[in-house]
């Protein structure tokens, strides 16, 4: 019996190392360790030998089923590694997955953030969804007023709307603050409007600073020193005067063309000078609907539109490119 043993053993390593695929060593699984195997069947005539070698042949059988068995495991794990690495050249340069970024509009929100935050204004949030009140009457804005046709609303029922502007956080923030006030409101606003420079969501920074002996001068310092600190300091500015219905006196910041420098180009329409910003002193009015008594305080407020900031930075032409979602263009920022 030891001698079929040997025999078994020798003939199943040469057939082994012949061995190609998966489906032939499954095969010689069955063949040699199998209910019907070879080495069972030899296994099943011991009955037949001498009582006293029983204990040394079985020893002997259990040691070359457990050789077979991790041979075959063996050349398994080895014929599997051919077939995974088949056709694929181990030695190219493995490939690094793509690195992400924070958006172009957040990197410029942010800057916006910290430029303030240095002048010492503090951050203020405030509701997406918000109610005619805040959003407008609060604001100078009357039901009839002739100003309203100058936002495009997202209505809901009942006086709720999708705020389109972040100047109700300045009317919240008023309502349950004591003096002095000086906060920016970043964040997303909403209006009915889309093309090249517009789209119906977009971010704000709306700022105010109220206290006693606030002057436009005070204004101009905060305003200049943010767009400076921005654009470079060698950057022209000018105020023009405008209006909006929360402040009086209102003007518009203009800066030099960043394209032509103040030559004159498509992008400026020839002025040599790009709108900024929106600001103005607080109008009484404001100071009445939370509280305030506007013969004691004054202050300013101002806002702008970060997707048009960062337009005007880095030179883009198309403010829908900001979601496209076109990694080609969002990796240039990144």
């Amino acid at each position: 019996m030891e001698k079929q043993l040997d025999e078994l053993k020798k003939t199943f390593t040469e057939e082994l190392s012949q061995v190609g695929t998966s489906d032939e060593i499954e095969k010689m699984r069955v063949k040699y360790v199998g209910r019907k195997g070879e080495l069972t069947s030899i296994l099943r005539s011991m009955g037949k030998i001498d009582p006293s070698e029983r204990p040394r042949m079985g020893a002997l059988s259990n040691t070359l089923k457990v050789y077979m068995e991790n041979s075959l495991e063996k050349r398994s794990a080895e014929l599997n590694k051919v077939v995974m690495f088949k056709g694929v050249d181990v030695t190219l340069p493995g490939r690094s997955p793509a690195k992400g970024g924070i958006h172009i509009v957040n990197q410029v929100l942010n800057e916006i953030e910290k430029i303030f935050l240095n002048l010492g204004f503090a951050i203020a949030s405030g509701p997406e969804v918000e109610d005619d009140y805040h959003n407008f009457e609060a604001l100078n804005f009357p039901p009839d007023h002739p100003a309203r046709d100058m936002q495009d609303t997202f209505y809901f029922d009942k006086g709720i709307l999708l705020r389109t502007h972040t100047s109700p956080v300045q009317i919240r923030v008023m309502e349950k603050s004591e003096l002095p006030v000086r906060i920016i409101a970043p964040g997303k606003v909403y209006r009915c409007d889309s093309d090249v420079s517009h789209i119906p969501m977009f971010h704000q920074v709306e700022g105010l600073w109220v206290e006693d002996g606030i002057t436009f001068a005070h204004l101009k310092g905060v305003l200049f020193e943010f767009i400076r600190a921005l654009f470079g300091s060698d950057i022209p500015l000018r105020l023009r005067p405008s209006f909006f219905p929360f402040t009086e006196p209102s003007a518009e910041v203009d800066m030099g063309c960043i394209i032509c420098k103040g030559k004159g180009c498509r992008v400026c329409q020839n002025t040599g000078w790009l709108e900024i910003l929106g600001c103005g002193m607080v109008d009484p009015e404001v100071y009445r609907s939370v509280g305030y008594d506007p013969h004691e305080i004054t202050g300013f407020a101002f806002g702008l539109g970060v997707e048009r900031v960062a337009m005007l930075k880095y030179g883009i032409d198309d403010i829908r490119l900001f979601f496209d979602n076109d990694v080609r263009f969002l990796s240039q920022f990144s």
